[in-house]
């Protein structure tokens, strides 16, 4: 872990005309990786068994933990060294399950105890000082836990989609030399700043591109987006659940959790797909060791 004060992202053109990801990786310009993330380890016991059922596979090659949840510590005491990062997590969007943040700050909190239900609850009242301690407390928190972090995302990409905040994210990415998840549809006409120019700027390691929809459900995508796959590094993630009375009862997207469970280790679907799309397989450990290389 890092020590001192927190780099300064730079917002010049320092960084323009790099080499492509895959050249600084050591592969050849029409190679195809792809990482394969599980994510929301940690929000409930069935997301647990799930996400490390489907990481011992080996289809899902990474995992993202969201720290300030009550099932964090237990994802924890299940973890054998799988390729893991930190989900950072500054909303609680369900109204029946709650949780909060570490530090207790008070901006980051609603009504009832919890972190805010809706982005604009967050963008509208926290501090950046806080949000910056509060994320920074999650990767650290990890570190303590025994996790060896592999690279940072966002819940609910909050903290992608404002600058004040986006600068933060960069900052611990800089920090703890870690790449980050920067999705492609985060376009400057949509969000007001060039998110994905800024943190190449900075000097910060993030993937190609992220096959991504709106919600949770990765089978269509798998379906009809990994054989087109273009060269370069792209991100497939999904949320994988078992079954469970208690993910029924808690999340009215359970279906879909236990689809994405389903596809990689029921079925074995998606390593079939990935197979037949010619794709390599990687994990964010690759990106974070090309990060250390700074």
């Amino acid at each position: 872990m890092s020590q001192g004060a927190a780099p300064k992202v730079r917002w010049g053109l320092y960084g323009r005309g790099m080499a492509t990801l895959l050249e600084r990786l050591g592969y050849p310009a029409d190679a195809k990786l792809l990482i394969v993330n599980a994510d929301d380890l940690g929000l409930c016991h069935a997301a647990n068994v799930g996400v490390y059922d489907c990481l011992r596979t080996g289809a899902v090659t990474s995992a993202t933990l969201m720290v300030p949840c009550p099932w964090a510590r237990d994802a924890a005491a299940r973890y054998r060294g799988e390729d893991v990062g930190v989900h950072l997590t500054v909303n609680a969007e369900w109204d029946l399950y709650r949780w909060g943040p570490i530090t207790h700050a008070p901006s980051l909190l609603d009504g009832d105890g919890g972190f805010p239900r809706t982005l604009e609850d967050v963008w509208d009242h926290a501090d950046v000082d806080e949000m910056r301690r509060e994320c920074r407390a999650q990767i650290e928190r990890a570190i303590l836990w025994g996790f060896d972090v592999s690279h940072l995302d966002a819940h609910m990409s909050t903290v992608l989609l404002r600058p004040e905040f986006f600068d933060v994210y960069l900052e611990l990415a800089l920090e703890f030399s870690l790449p980050v998840r920067i999705a492609g549809r985060l376009r400057p006409e949509l969000i007001g700043f060039p998110a994905r120019e800024v943190a190449k700027d900075a000097g910060v390691v993030f993937v190609d591109r992220v096959l991504s929809r709106p919600g949770v459900g990765a089978r269509e995508l798998v379906a009809e987006h990994l054989g087109s796959i273009e060269p370069g590094v792209t991100e497939l993630h999904l949320h994988p659940a078992i079954d469970t009375p208690e993910l029924r009862a808690l999340a009215t997207d359970w279906a879909q959790r236990v689809d994405d469970h389903r596809l990689v280790a029921t079925e074995g679907l998606l390593p079939k797909a990935v197979q037949a799309a010619g794709v390599t397989l990687i994990g964010y450990r690759t990106l974070r060791d090309l990060a250390r290389q700074r």
